[in-house]
């Protein structure tokens, strides 16, 4: 009997091996040593480990029309803060150099690299980063004269960048589209058959896959009037004036950044790493940095717990000491209760993280996600990597432009700050209480987090 368990465990080890070896064979002539490859952590950003919770609120929550349902999340990475001013304003920083050195390039070449390094003359010339740009030289700014504010606009004289001329211009490929099957290519007739709709909202016959290339042209100064335009009968113009532009919020999360806004800048963010990357990490590129979707912003935001109505894991926003826990409106007015050094946002940060190293998922500014805002969106999405995406149109009517915001911010009451809580606001707008941080999925298995 004994001999038989042996064999018996001899065959399901052999088995075990082939199977183990067949998963790591390749075809013939793509061999390749997939040992060397590695995912290094980005910097700035925590490992969110695969796994399955309950989205929406727990039994013991006030339910407004939202149900709950377990889904399962792939693994992904997220920034341990919000996006700060200061790192946006690199964002800022990169279009305007952009734009400087193409206008400078008409007059000064050496702005422009117009052959590659083999002597090739370039179709479209790039840009010569290495140059360096004197501000302050009169040649210069007559040379790029236009990306400044015009002289009957100026006040008091003064010479300074039009922010209005700062557009990031960026193409993505439209794979909701692609992946329609009356738009998939016919093999038979050797062309596409389907439609598109543009983001100017027109619907265009597929000519070839360059059809499904969308190309966005985003304004990327934040509206830094927000904080005026926000609150009626208050006096904000300081935050109007220096929020964004002064070094001594360069650590507060930025505000006054629209939806589109976020995304340019995480096409941004990604092309940025990709070329400072330039394949010396691994022979593949990585994923593209992006926003969040909403479930992946809730499962993070509960930090590994189940059920938990905030990110800390307590029933209350005060811990044992009596002091609150995170940057929200806890009493009737006293915004100052919580803080005694601002009124508004806070320095990223400033709280303790959940137990995913995550910073500031309850309260200090809320936070744009990916997800198109519907009442019953839980209701039709899949439970495996749950969202519901639309790119809306201008002509679109408003419903259609609502964005799910989550996390509540410095002038919300402790409901907003909850976990579950769910809530929108319109993708054209920009406000000084929302903000945004970045995701990017991940490569990493289990096995190899541990």
């Amino acid at each position: 009997m004994r001999k038989v368990e042996l064999y018996i465990v001899l065959i399901a080890g052999l088995l075990f091996h082939s199977c183990h070896n067949e998963v790591r064979q390749f075809l013939p002539g793509g061999e390749r040593n997939s040992k060397n490859w590695f995912e290094p952590t980005p910097y700035g950003m925590v490992f969110i480990p695969q796994g399955s919770f309950v989205l929406g609120p727990s039994d013991e929550e006030v339910r407004t029309n939202t149900t709950s349902r377990h889904v399962t999340v792939a693994s992904f990475w997220m920034d341990d803060t919000e996006i700060t001013n200061n790192e946006y304003r690199q964002f800022v920083y990169w279009v305007k150099d952009s734009i400087a050195r193409k206008l400078l390039g008409q007059t000064y070449p050496e702005f422009l690299i117009a052959e590659s390094k083999n002597g090739v003359p370039l179709e479209n010339p790039v840009i010569n980063w290495k140059e360096q740009i004197e501000w302050d030289d009169p040649d210069y700014q007559m040379a790029m004269d236009e990306l400044y504010i015009p002289e009957n606009e100026r006040f008091a004289y003064s010479k300074e960048i039009d922010s209005r001329k700062l557009y990031y211009e960026y193409r993505w490929i439209d794979l909701n589209q692609a992946a329609r099957r009356q738009n998939s290519f016919n093999y038979e007739t050797q062309r596409y058959e389907g439609e598109v709709i543009n983001l100017r909202g027109e619907v265009v016959p597929i000519s070839n896959r360059s059809s499904f290339i969308m190309e966005e042209k985003v304004h990327v100064y934040p509206d830094t009037l927000c904080w005026i335009r926000d609150f009626t009968y208050t006096y904000n113009e300081p935050f109007t004036l220096k929020y964004f532009s002064h070094p001594g919020f360069d650590d507060y999360p930025v505000a006054g950044i629209s939806w589109k806004q976020a995304k340019a800048f995480c096409d941004w963010r990604t092309n940025l790493k990709n070329n400072f990357n330039n394949g010396r990490l691994s022979e593949a590129p990585p994923h593209d940095y992006r926003l969040p979707t909403e479930v992946e912003w809730e499962y993070a935001a509960r930090g590994g717990l189940q059920n938990n109505i905030y990110p800390w894991g307590s029933y209350y926003v005060r811990n044992v000491q009596g002091c609150y826990v995170a940057n929200f409106k806890p009493m009737r007015g006293n915004y100052v209760a919580d803080s005694p050094t601002t009124t508004t946002s806070m320095k990223a940060g400033s709280f303790d993280p959940n137990n995913y190293g995550l910073y500031d998922m309850a309260g200090n500014l809320a936070e744009w996600t990916s997800s198109a805002f519907y009442e019953s969106a839980y209701d039709v999405m899949h439970d495996m990597n749950p969202e519901v995406q639309y790119d809306a149109k201008p002509d679109d009517p408003p419903v259609m432009k609502r964005k799910v915001i989550r996390g509540g911010s410095w002038k919300d009451i402790n409901y907003f700050i909850r976990t579950a809580t769910r809530t929108y606001e319109y993708q054209d707008s920009a406000k000084s209480y929302i903000g945004f941080r970045c995701v990017r999925s991940s490569f990493r298995s289990e096995l190899q987090n541990q």
